[in-house]
């Protein structure tokens, strides 16, 4: 029997991959400083998002235009995506299959997912500081705030981002006697969801995308980075910088697709460059045992 491997990003993360483990990127992924397997696929490393080399491109959205360019270029053609009316039932809950249980956690989880991974300048995100509201945009960073203020990387393990995998698995995944799914949470909803509201195209054009491939490097890449779940990317001068999971190429593609494919619209919002995490947060949470670290004491290092 074939090892099931999991992670986590809204890739939204699959993610879940099935199957042999993907070869090594080549060579030529040094150039941009990504390694393998975070690298992804050598073919389309060159789509994923540039180091931002001017302070109005951190946080920057990817706009619309760039999204729809970005997408026939990893092949997934927009007019297979969800309609509005499909969108807005899947995220609600509702549909064919939805108005329960199973439906309201997986479009809780799609919801809080999405907003994190677009937050970018145009979807800021307001969290409950110190008794006060704030406004945040941290897409850049690869990081997110959770609920309860702590920052961390979107593929830690408290994150809906990690838990919509299970969401987002092909339905044979869950019936593997070794898996264990956490309770509440409906394995294998997006794709029995999508098949009975008339959504079979998409979840076909969405498998035969970049998304399949780039989902076996994400799994490996998941898998290789601890707790913290953040990444070193390394130039050839021996320069390093640290990101979020969910802003490596592999990653962030993969995440890309599952969102463009639910909306078109809000795959526009997400970063178009990544930028690294000031030294004093990557080793903060690099140090924490849970992978987290209070919001409010590493404010003043991150612009947003």
């Amino acid at each position: 029997m074939r090892r099931i491997a999991t992670y986590g990003v809204f890739a939204l993360s699959l993610m879940i991959a099935v199957g042999a483990a993907a070869p090594l990127a080549s060579a030529a992924a040094l150039n941009t400083g990504w390694t393998a397997p975070y690298s992804g696929t050598p073919q389309y490393l060159g789509q994923a998002p540039t180091e931002a080399k001017q302070a109005r491109q951190v946080n920057a959205p990817l706009g619309a235009a760039r999204a729809d360019q970005l997408a026939a270029k990893l092949g997934f053609d927009k007019a297979k995506t969800l309609s509005p009316k499909q969108y807005a039932e899947f995220i609600s809950g509702q549909g064919r299959g939805g108005g329960n249980a199973a439906g309201r956690t997986a479009a809780a989880l799609t919801d809080s997912c999405v907003r994190y991974l677009t937050n970018s300048s145009a979807a800021p995100m307001t969290r409950v500081i110190n008794g006060v509201p704030t406004q945040l945009v941290l897409g850049s960073y690869g990081l997110i705030v959770n609920v309860d203020g702590m920052l961390e990387s979107p593929a830690n393990t408290t994150s809906p981002c990690r838990q919509i995998n299970w969401v987002l698995a092909p339905k044979v995944v869950c019936r593997f006697p070794e898996i264990v799914v956490p309770d509440g949470i409906p394995c294998g909803y997006m794709g029995t969801w999508m098949r009975r509201n008339g959504a079979l195209d998409t979840l076909k054009e969405l498998y035969t995308s970049a998304y399949t491939r780039e989902a076996a490097y994400g799994s490996q890449s998941q898998g290789a980075s601890g707790i913290a779940q953040l990444v070193v990317n390394e130039k050839r001068n021996g320069q390093t910088s640290t990101v979020g999971m969910s802003m490596v190429p592999s990653i962030w593609i993969a995440n890309f697709l599952l969102i463009y494919m639910l909306s078109p619209q809000e795959a526009a919002k997400m970063p178009a460059y990544w930028t690294a995490i000031p030294t004093p947060v990557a080793t903060a949470i690099s140090s924490s045992l849970t992978g987290q670290v209070p919001f409010a004491d590493y404010a003043q290092y991150l612009t947003n």
